[in-house]
């Protein structure tokens, strides 16, 4: 199989940056307002677009948007805050230079359960693929998801003004859950915050930002769009939008079947829309962000997060920040760290960082050694990949099954009709007509392997097994195979039920709901 890696042999995060010469003081109580500044905006961003998560997906959010500051309390228990601090925790504990494998290692082993492009991350972790190679395209349909693009800030929070520093550390984090353009969307957010240490220009951020990614991708292609809409006509952010929702919004690897987006591309469209047409005002740039839609706790925290960092904690509207003290020593879900740890730590690597790059810390200052942006390596992802048809299993006269499968409801809000194969020897068919095919269903406790055929030539052996089950709700499926290269035309998928199962399972189920038909 070959292999692509983000990796550049042979070089760490911390001494693979060249210096260009030119240096930026900040002194230490900005340092800290700033960094204070972020943490409170990806708390205060989520939580003021939490309420409206996917509450628009076909349209613009137009009803009304409330905040009470109380609200800041639940963003302790905020997946986007709590996933990206395992990280830091495993940093802390390990150096920030830590190998990928113990990045993997504790986060597949952390007790808060995942989705998507996380979820397949641990699933592959779990099954033995190497951790360089978690979310490469061939291991992960996920790996362009907005997942790494929400989990990314702490990587631009401790790398202030060194972006190349802050890639390289993408590069490791990313590993586990992002490729091609879901890489690309962490690393420009992460560029974006170290760039916002130095200037509060924010066209000069994002396009100073995408100099961090290649330019031939797509992501970059996208935040080019959303810079194109802006500078032609900076006050009208709904004409922009149109745009994208022609262009862009109908195209999502994860859930073509379904309304809701979680694209990278889109959503981090958004984030710079709100942060372009929002002027830099806290109120305007969070509901720009939230009216777009979509992903919008994930979005606006992000906005918010480089709003943070311009600005500093001091400058946020008292409003927002106002319940923060009351929280600010209370650890968040699933870590040991709290607002004020978090803002700690992040400064003790914020200084590690500085000097191992050619800078200096001093108790009164900090003195960086700036860095250009320069791109990551280019891989391609799914540019393109269009959906021709969705087949589901109760679409009883396009399959044909053989064996003891019967018929499944979660139930529980998942009211989707599964097909589970029991015993060994079990086997389906199904003809479509294009140039891909995927297989949708559920990994679970009692899930079995299977030999996946196409056209009557076995391609690969896939194992369902998983510590719980998973794939459960109709937006979370479990990708059980797939296959994106066949020559265009009409083929045959079978699949047969493996008497040999993981030592771990339980049973020799396959939890089956849907095909989906690439063209």
């Amino acid at each position: 199989m070959k292999v692509i890696k983000y990796l550049i042999a042979g070089t760490l995060f911390l001494c693979s940056c060249r210096p260009v010469g030119e240096y930026v003081e900040i002194s230490a109580d900005v340092m800290e307002d700033k960094v204070k500044g972020a943490w409170a905006g990806k708390m205060i961003g989520v939580m003021y677009g939490r309420p409206m998560e996917f509450a628009a997906t076909s349209g613009m959010y137009l009803d009304s948007i409330r905040w009470q500051p109380e609200n800041l309390r639940s963003a302790l228990m905020e997946d986007d805050i709590y996933g990206q601090l395992n990280f830091m925790m495993t940093m802390e504990r390990y150096g920030q230079d830590v190998s990928v494998d113990s990045l993997a290692k504790y986060f597949a082993y952390a007790e808060f359960p995942l989705c998507h492009a996380n979820l397949q991350g641990r699933k592959n972790y779990f099954d033995g693929i190497p951790a360089a190679e978690l979310a490469l395209p061939e291991n992960s349909i996920h790996c362009e998801d907005i997942d790494f693009q929400i989990e990314c800030d702490f990587i631009g929070f401790v790398n202030p003004c060194m972006p190349q520093s802050s890639n390289a550390m993408c590069e490791r984090v990313g590993a586990i859950m992002a490729a091609a353009d879901g890489m690309y969307a962490g690393m420009f957010v992460s560029a974006m915050h170290t760039i916002a240490y130095e200037t509060d220009n924010i066209l000069d951020i994002v396009k100073t930002a995408l100099l961090a990614i290649p330019q031939e991708s797509g992501y970059a292609q996208c935040i080019r769009d959303v810079i194109s809409c802006y500078e032609n006509n900076p006050d009208d952010w709904k004409t922009a939008w149109n745009f994208f929702s022609e262009k862009y919004a109908p195209y999502d690897i994860c859930t073509p079947y379904l309304p809701f987006n979680i694209d990278a591309k889109l959503n981090g469209a958004y984030v710079v829309m709100g942060l372009l047409y929002g002027h830099g005002d806290w109120e305007k740039t969070m509901e720009i962000t939230i009216r777009c839609g979509q992903d919008t706790d994930c979005n606006t925290a992000t906005a918010a997060a480089v709003l943070g960092l311009i600005y500093g904690y001091d400058a946020i509207p008292e409003i927002y920040k106002s319940y923060l003290p009351e929280i600010a020593d209370e650890c968040f879900l699933h870590t040991d760290y709290s607002f004020n740890k978090a803002v700690n730590q992040t400064l003790v690597f914020i200084k590690e960082n500085v000097e191992r790059n050619g800078g200096a810390v001093s108790d009164t200052s900090y003195k960086i050694l700036k860095q250009n942006p320069i791109a990551a390596p280019y891989l391609k992802g799914f540019n393109g990949l269009e959906v021709a048809e969705v087949v589901y299993v109760s679409d009883s006269d396009r399959w044909t099954l053989k064996g003891q499968w019967e018929d499944f409801v979660y139930g529980e809000g998942d009211d989707g009709l599964y097909k589970v194969s029991t015993a060994p020897g079990d086997s389906m068919a199904i003809e479509f007509h294009g140039t891909g095919v995927a297989i949708l269903g559920s990994w679970n406790t009692d899930g079995g392997r299977a030999e996946v055929s196409i056209d009557g030539v076995p391609v690969k052996t896939v194992d369902t097994y998983y510590v719980a089950e998973a794939g459960k709700f109709e937006g979370n499926r479990a990708y059980l195979f797939y296959i994106l290269d066949l020559p265009a035309g009409k083929h045959t998928l079978s699949l047969v039920n493996l008497a040999e199962n993981n030592a771990r399972s339980t049973g020799n189920k396959i939890y089956m709901d849907k095909i989906l038909v690439y063209k």
